[in-house]
């Protein structure tokens, strides 16, 4: 039987309320290609818009139930070891940075510049390097982190290839941004959102942060220990054969994870984003007689697309107030981080005379406190969620995502976070000074083990933080993160030498220490509004997508006419 438009109409009308469902179901098929199109894009929108559930999940609540199953297919050993792989690929990303801080000197004199171009350097790599996942970031949501990581790591090797074979300043300076616009550090805390429950994040995250936090740390040590027995040139083809030899085994084995083309794991990805790994990993599910859900797997591939992506998703989380505060913090703890290794060099050579070697073991406590701070921070997010879940009387269960949108996610983050944060202001203030006094440099090391595990422990807690309150945006998340604190690291590369030859080191690095406490403020104003914030974006989300229920109605309704549509019964 054909029915008339207005049957179709007054169909679509009594279940405006659930548009997808009349146009997934079977007894419809629309026959203009045109009007497929502008239901898509008008459809699409609806599906962009991030509403937390509004009742808590309970076995008896069919609608909970369906939610209420594992969070992601992976088992615990394969979200080890794709995390893990991913915080290894980042941390060649954040090597970049800094590997040639112990080279300044020796690359100054061989170019015949001064210390402040060869710290412009420094300053665009961070610019491009805050810019650049805004847009990696977008299309990895659309497209698949796979795909994100095979572009930023072929950019990075070509970039690496012609720093190894130039001798000028003006290349360097170029292929330096190129290089670090295939930086891909931020794309293993993506990975943590996909495949991991917020009531253990923390863990997790312990593995993906020690790539951000250990690389620019343990990095110079390497581009000391290299710069100084095979010269400065030598740092770059390191880069480009590590480089190499990773995006092999990247494009064999990493799985698709991005919740938007493989949902929890269990869809198999487009053709393009597979790899080897997924197809051993699918058959295995076949034999096992585990199906596939064909209806989610068309909806996935509806939403997959290659497309130049938007760098305002990014600059969006932004604009909620918990997510700038965080990301203002973070940004003044790198600040206070990438002064102290920027200038480090220089100081060094001119109050110890050390060698570019010595330069770079000076690093090493940095390094042990991010090492600390990783696994003691992740373990004690964990343990103050779980106090609250328990507290609230809310039941975890291992590997399910219970329903947080009236959790005390922020109080339950920062109650933990803020002491830890401190100790980089106790650190910093402690370097400055015991350098001025020209004491043994046991001094000074000690108080760098504080920034270290300081400047982690902020990171950490900003990563978890903002993957909670942003569910499904974990890489424009990141991106918004690194965005703010890689161009104010890059403003204080720039200006720290200017500013210490102006005030002091001492108390050019007070200065920076007292205005990160000061933005110690901002964590607490979230803990104590966050939720209330949340809450309020809720409704708001609830609002819009009611006016685009009505835009589409209507849109439907105007379309019918140029539609062929038929349906059976």
């Amino acid at each position: 039987m054909k029915p008339t438009k207005l049957t179709l109409t007054r169909k679509f009308i009594l279940n405006s309320i659930k548009p997808l469902q009349i146009l997934k179901s079977p007894k419809v098929i629309i026959t203009s290609k045109w009007w497929q199109k502008k239901m898509n894009t008008t459809l699409g929108m609806l599906g962009q818009l991030d509403i937390a559930p509004a009742t808590p999940i309970t076995p008896d609540d069919q609608a909970g139930a369906d939610r209420a199953r594992h969070y992601s297919v992976f088992t615990g050993l394969q979200k080890r070891a794709i995390i893990l792989s991913a915080s290894f690929m980042g941390l060649l990303s954040f090597m970049g940075s800094s590997i040639y801080f112990p080279a300044v000197n020796q690359i100054a004199r061989d170019l015949h510049i001064s210390n402040s171009k060869i710290n412009l350097s420094v300053t665009t790599f961070l610019v491009i390097q805050g810019i650049a996942p805004t847009m990696i970031a977008g299309f990895s949501e659309t497209a698949g982190r796979r795909l994100a990581y095979i572009i930023c790591f072929v950019i990075a090797i070509i970039a690496n290839l012609g720093l190894a074979l130039q001798n000028n300043y003006y290349a360097l300076l170029f292929l330096r941004m190129l290089q670090s616009a295939g930086s891909c550090g931020i794309m293993s805390q993506a990975l943590v959102g996909d495949c991991i429950v917020s009531a253990e994040r923390g863990e997790y995250l312990a593995y993906s942060s020690v790539s951000s936090t250990l690389g620019p740390s343990l990095s110079p040590v390497l581009g000391g220990l290299i710069s100084q027995h095979a010269g400065w040139h030598w740092i770059f083809w390191f880069l480009l054969i590590i480089s190499a030899a990773t995006l092999i085994p990247l494009v064999l084995f990493l799985p698709e994870t991005c919740r938007q083309v493989v949902d929890d794991g269990s869809i198999p990805p487009p053709l393009i984003c597979s790899n080897l790994s997924d197809s051993i990993r699918f058959r295995n599910r076949h034999l096992k007689g585990i199906p596939i859900d064909l209806n989610k797997q068309a909806e996935l591939r509806k939403r997959f697309r290659l497309t130049v992506p938007n760098p305002l998703s990014t600059l969006r989380v932004l604009a909620d107030p918990a997510s700038a505060l965080l990301v203002l913090t973070l940004s003044l703890a790198n600040v206070c981080y990438y002064a102290i290794f920027t200038d480090m060099s220089n100081i060094l050579y001119n109050l110890y005379g050390f060698s570019n070697t010595q330069i770079s073991l000076v690093a090493l406590p940095v390094g042990a406190g991010t090492i600390v701070s990783s696994f003691v921070t992740g373990m004690l997010l964990d343990w103050n969620y779980r106090r609250h879940a328990r507290k609230l009387k809310i039941p975890l269960q291992k590997h399910i995502q219970i329903d947080d949108s009236n959790f005390p996610l922020e109080l339950a983050r920062l109650e933990v976070g803020l002491p830890l944060m401190f100790l980089e202001v106790i650190g910093v203030i402690g370097y400055a000074w015991t350098l001025r006094k020209g004491i043994s440099i046991a001094g000074p090391l000690v108080f760098l083990f504080f920034v270290g595990y300081g400047v982690s422990a902020t990171s950490q807690v900003s990563i978890v933080l903002m993957a909670d309150i942003h569910p499904g945006q974990f890489a424009v998340a990141a991106a918004a993160r690194n965005i703010g604190q890689c161009l104010l690291a890059a403003i204080i590369s720039a200006t720290i030498d200017p500013m210490s030859r102006a005030m002091g080191s001492s108390w050019a690095y007070t200065t920076l220490a007292l205005i990160f406490g000061l933005s110690l403020l901002g964590p607490v104003v979230i803990s104590k509004y966050g939720t209330k914030w949340r809450e309020s974006k809720r409704e708001r989300s609830i609002v819009a997508l009611r006016e685009n229920q009505g835009k589409c109605l209507e849109i439907m309704i105007e379309l019918l006419g140029p539609a062929s549509a038929y349906a059976y019964s």
